[in-house]
C-alpha cells in the first residue's frame, strides 16, 4: 500500500486509515482486537484513528489494552487521536452540556489521558476535533507547542476546520499543522467547492477524510440522491470491474490533494476492499459521472 507523508516534515501514514470510532460496538475482546490489528498490518494499514470521546470515552482504553497485552505492536503503528469535544456522559459526570473546550489546560489534560489510555509515551498525531467558537488561537498553539516540546505528541493537526480557521491556528505556530480531517464522500461534495481542498493542496497538506462512504448510506440509503449516486458507482464499477465501495474510494483517491480515507469498520473484508481501491484507476469522465449524479446537475 502507498504511504503518504503529511507535509514535508510530517508523519508518514498508510493511505488507508483504520478508524475505531465504533470499536465499543464490535464485540472484540483484547485477543480479537490484537488479531484485528495484526490483520490490518498484513494489509499495510498501519495508521489508527481515535478520539478521546469515541465510545463515550471508552474506545481508547479498549484499544490500549491490546497494546498493553502486545507492546511490540506500538512500534508498528501510528496513533492519531483528537480532543476538544466535551460530551454529556456517565463517564464525565461534571459535564452538563455538550460543548467544546480548546483551552490550554483541557488540551494538555486530554492528550495526557489519551497517552495513559493507549499505553504509549507519545502520540503520532493530535487533532483539535472541532472548531470552537471560543477558541483562543494563541492558547491552543501554546498547548500544542508544550505537548510537542515535551515529546507527548509528535505532530498536530485539526479536524472539521474551515480554511480560515485552519489559517488562523497555523498563523500562531512555527511548525506545520499536518492535516485537516474532514468529511468528504460521493454524497458530500462541499470541500471540493468551499476552498477546503484548494487550501490543503496549496499548502501540500494531505487531508484525512472521515465518512468516506457516507456512513454506509452509499450501500443502503433509499433517497433519490443516494440512488442516483449508487447507480453511477455501479455503472462505473462495471466498466472498471470493481464493487461500489471500491469505486467510491477510488473516486476520493483520484483527487490531487492526496486524500487519506478513514475507514470506520471492524470488518476486515471492507478494509481489504479499501486497500484494493488504490488499484482502481478512474478516468476524468468516470469521475465526473459520479460527481454529476451527486450534484444532480451537469458542471457549468
Amino acid at each position: 500500500m502507498t504511504r503518504i507523508q503529511l507535509t514535508d516534515s510530517g508523519p508518514t501514514f498508510s493511505r488507508i486509515v483504520a478508524g475505531v470510532m465504533r470499536l465499543h460496538e464490535w464485540g472484540m475482546d483484547t485477543s480479537a482486537l490484537r488479531a484485528f490489528i495484526a490483520e490490518c498490518l498484513d494489509l499495510g494499514i498501519t495508521t489508527f484513528d481515535h478520539a478521546d470521546i469515541y465510545g463515550s470515552y471508552t474506545c481508547e482504553e479498549l484499544f490500549g489494552r491490546a497494546l498493553a497485552a502486545e507492546p511490540s505492536l506500538r512500534n508498528r503503528i501510528e496513533l492519531v487521536t483528537k480532543c476538544g469535544i466535551q460530551l454529556v456522559s456517565p463517564n464525565r459526570p461534571a459535564t452538563r452540556v455538550h460543548h467544546y473546550d480548546t483551552s490550554r489546560d483541557h488540551i494538555i489534560a486530554s492528550a495526557e489521558r489519551s497517552l495513559r489510555n493507549l499505553h504509549t509515551d507519545t502520540l503520532d498525531l493530535l487533532l483539535v476535533h472541532r472548531p470552537d467558537p471560543l477558541m483562543d488561537a494563541d492558547e491552543v498553539a501554546e498547548a500544542l507547542v508544550a505537548l510537542r516540546r515535551s515529546g507527548k505528541i509528535r505532530h498536530a493537526g485539526v479536524s472539521n476546520f474551515t480554511p480560515r480557521q485552519f489559517e488562523l491556528l497555523q498563523s500562531r505556530l512555527d511548525f506545520p499543522l499536518v492535516t485537516n480531517q474532514i468529511e468528504l464522500s460521493p454524497l458530500y461534495l462541499a470541500p471540493l467547492h468551499d476552498g477546503t481542498l484548494d487550501q490543503l493542496q496549496q499548502w501540500r497538506v494531505p487531508p484525512m477524510v472521515w465518512s468516506p462512504v457516507a456512513g454506509g448510506r452509499l450501500f443502503n440509503a433509499d433517497d433519490e440522491r443516494a440512488r442516483r449516486v449508487r447507480e453511477a458507482l455501479e455503472a462505473v464499477g462495471r466498466e472498471v470491474g470493481a464493487p461500489v465501495g471500491g469505486v467510491a474510494l477510488a473516486w476520493l483517491l483520484r483527487h490531487p490533494a492526496r486524500v487519506l480515507p478513514v475507514m470506520g469498520t471492524g470488518k476486515i473484508e471492507r478494509l481489504r476492499e479499501a486497500v484494493m481501491a488504490e488499484s482502481i484507476a478512474l478516468d476524468r469522465q468516470q469521475w465526473f459521472i459520479i460527481w454529476e449524479a451527486s450534484a444532480g446537475r451537469e458542471v457549468p
